[in-house]
């Protein structure tokens, strides 16, 4: 069987469990809906093993592995930390993760209703991981640069989604472009999340509870991740995140905002494959997407 082939089951994940970690191998598994790059199942009541799935190689976890111990004691928010490695084996030949696991339902299928709480808990956290990254933190290939090195990535969202909901594409654009315009991140690399969604949050009893799945972080422009108070916030949230958050130039706003409309514009894309019933699509970020482009449009 090739890799694409093979099904990461209940079976298969205890097998590598009692093979590799036989301590962990009898603690309840369950199936944790979602999860794109990797499948995860949650571990007893306090773990979770993180199994590669569409990832075509191992970084993220890697990542992972080395950069998340060092990262959670500052953070504010509980965020998955790895206890335990997996390695390749004949069972399955890709690495896997034993983490610990964050409470909450992810934002894509749960509400916040306490806006400024949640507005307020998400600056702090992303005031405590933009600090300044020590110089082998990893950089990003595929996100992380100006707004202009994006543009077809943009441009393919925004023909690719059939239904802005009532928005117009040219206000989108609009959006766009200025972020595009605006000056480049000067400042020092900084700790970035970079692929904060409402799928990467999870929420309780009305509010942002941790944050999940860092297999995209890097060192570079907090913009990426600015980006949050539109895709994540209630309507209004944007102004009093950036209030909390603290002092950011211009520039900063406009690139996060236009980087926000294109992270909506995939959010859409997902839930529109999802409707077709598209590998990789995602039936519930279709209005979780446009709810956040009508955000945007609306500036802070």
């Amino acid at each position: 069987m090739t890799e694409a082939e093979i099904e990461v089951s209940e079976g298969l994940v205890r097998a590598l469990l009692r093979d590799q970690h036989p301590d962990l191998a009898g603690l309840p598994i369950c199936e944790v809906a979602g999860g794109w790059g990797n499948q995860m199942w949650r571990l007893g009541g306090e773990l979770a093993v993180r199994v590669q799935r569409m990832d075509s190689g191992p970084d993220s976890q890697l990542k992972e592995r080395r950069w998340l111990p060092a990262l959670a004691p500052r953070l504010p928010l509980p965020i998955p930390v790895p206890v335990r490695d997996g390695v390749p084996s004949g069972r399955f030949p890709k690495i896997w993760t034993v983490m610990t696991w964050v409470e909450g339902t992810p934002l894509d299928h749960g509400s916040i209703t306490r806006g400024d709480h949640a507005a307020d808990v998400l600056a702090d956290f992303l005031k405590a991981l933009h600090v300044a990254a020590p110089a082998e933190a990893p950089g990003s290939a595929d996100r992380g640069g100006h707004p202009g090195e994006c543009t077809e990535g943009f441009e393919y969202f925004l023909r690719a989604v059939d239904d802005l909901g009532g928005l117009a594409a040219t206000d989108v654009r609009a959006v766009w472009d200025d972020a595009v315009a605006a000056a480049g991140w000067e400042g020092p690399r900084v700790w970035v999340h970079g692929d904060l969604h409402p799928a990467n949050v999870v929420v309780a009893d009305g509010t942002l509870a941790g944050v999940v799945d860092f297999g995209d972080v890097f060192a570079g422009d907090p913009a990426w991740d600015l980006a949050a108070a539109w895709l994540l916030l209630p309507a209004g949230g944007a102004a009093r995140f950036f209030d909390r958050y603290g002092v950011v130039d211009e520039a900063a706003v406009r690139r996060a905002r236009g980087l926000a409309a294109m992270k909506s514009l995939f959010l859409m894309l997902m839930g529109q494959n999802g409707d077709r019933g598209l590998p990789g699509g995602k039936p519930n970020w279709g209005p979780v997407g446009r709810s956040a482009l009508g955000r945007v449009l609306k500036g802070l």
